[in-house]
């Protein structure tokens, strides 16, 4: 069975139901997730003892912002669409992730999940097969380039995906120029406080190896089929994990019904679950699967 049949095997009411959107669970979980952040980026600036060892769960909370931002693009973790609009925007400066832009982006996944010629998560490249590649991947090398070049073409240069609609050019240009003179000010910042250093710049560098190891879970090998629940991935992580990924481990659910928030993904995995093609018990277990099968 794929995810459109089994889908439509659902009750017309609990379809209904898994879709209900709720402010407050969306600002509850916001409220966790921002105040961890702030609460080790004030060890960091107050140089409490042993600040450095913040750095790094600062940087891992921090980059997992982005499963935020790919939930404001569906519109999902709240109710109001002005809020998942603001929170996907507050969201791209410490990404650098132009959040219109990545709404067209990531609806082309979407529609194209796997599709190693219109997936434009693919468009980069294929997925790493060999050492080399894995720990290229891994350091982040990949996404911060590549992001910076969007950044730039988007801002100067030609707008011409054929995911990104022609009414939508001039909003994505101004993001990006906006985008560029805030980090353009905050690095004149530098020159007298090494603050953006110690509170962003260097956790997001050496958070984003754990970003990288999560999203590769999503689809990395996975089949190029049209069914969701083989070509995505269900990843049955600790609710550590599934906290501050807004419970996107469940990425088959997620891809199988993206109309359903982050909070009731659970309860669509229990109708799920045994039809689900593509799952891991754990982010560790996924890990060591990949590299076993990684070329030297």
């Amino acid at each position: 069975m794929d995810h459109k049949s089994a889908l439509a095997a659902l009750p017309t009411e609990r379809k209904a139901a898994l879709q209900e959107r709720s402010d407050l669970r969306g600002l509850l979980h916001l409220a966790g997730h921002v105040g961890l952040i702030v609460g080790f980026q004030l060890i960091i600036a107050l140089r409490l003892p042993l600040w450095q060892l913040a750095l790094l769960p600062l940087g891992i909370l921090t980059v997992f912002l982005f499963t935020l931002s790919h939930e404001c693009t569906h519109y999902t973790p709240f109710k109001s669409r002005w809020l998942n609009d603001a929170l996907g925007h507050a969201t791209s400066l410490p990404l650098m992730l132009p959040f219109t832009w990545f709404r067209y982006f990531h609806l082309a996944h979407h529609k194209h999940t796997n599709d190693p010629e219109r997936d434009p998560e693919l468009e980069h490249g294929p997925r790493p097969e060999t050492w080399p590649q894995f720990l290229i991947y891994l350091s982040g090398w990949g996404y911060w380039r590549g992001m910076a070049r969007t950044l730039w073409r988007n801002a100067f240069g030609s707008i011409d995906a054929p995911y990104l609609p022609a009414r939508q050019h001039g909003t994505i240009r101004r993001e990006a120029r906006v985008l560029l003179a805030l980090y353009a000010l905050i690095g004149l910042s530098l020159l007298w406080s090494p603050l953006a250093l110690w509170l962003w710049i260097v956790p997001v560098l050496i958070g984003q190896p754990f970003l990288r190891l999560y999203l590769l879970a999503e689809h990395g090998r996975c089949p190029p089929v049209a069914n969701m629940l083989e070509n995505s991935r269900t990843t049955y992580a600790g609710w550590p994990v599934r906290f501050i990924a807004w419970n996107m481990p469940f990425h088959a659910e997620h891809h199988s019904f993206p109309n359903v928030p982050f909070h009731k993904l659970p309860e669509l995995n229990r109708d799920l679950a045994p039809l689900l093609q593509s799952t891991s018990p754990s982010y560790p277990a996924f890990a060591k699967d990949y590299a076993d099968n990684l070329r030297p």
